[in-house]
């Protein structure tokens, strides 16, 4: 199965349920995550704020970041190639990439209850 890596803007936790404004682009992208991994796929998320280490040390991502800012962040690799670059992917493209049967991808009814219980930081209260 190939590998996802995310790299992340900086943020305080990656489930986005931090602070007052929640970010519902970034509840659905960990649900979506949670799925995929749960599902049998690899996928790593680094978080610029906490591993700023692991941006430097990628010379794609590095030198995107060089030439575009921290707006081309979020960058999503597979399998050590940029895949999309300034939005999170979606379920349905995690699974093509994965190679899990797009049949078993969830309504989005079902991704807003995955992403209601996903917690923050420290047991959801940043």
């Amino acid at each position: 199965m190939k590998k996802i890596r995310v790299f992340d803007p900086a943020l305080c936790c990656s489930s986005g349920v931090c602070g007052v404004d929640v970010d519902q682009q970034l509840v659905t992208f960990a649900a979506d995550v949670a799925w995929a991994n749960q599902n049998g796929a690899q996928i790593e998320r680094f978080n610029l704020a906490q591993q700023p280490m692991a941006f430097a040390e990628n010379a794609m991502v590095k030198g995107l970041l060089e030439r575009s800012g921290e707006g081309a962040l979020p960058v999503t690799l597979v399998d050590a190639e940029v895949a999309l670059a300034g939005r999170y992917p979606s379920r349905d493209e995690l699974a093509r990439w994965v190679g899990l049967v797009a049949a078993d991808t969830e309504p989005a009814a079902a991704r807003k209850q995955d992403a209601a219980s996903v917690k923050c930081c420290s047991g959801g209260n940043c």
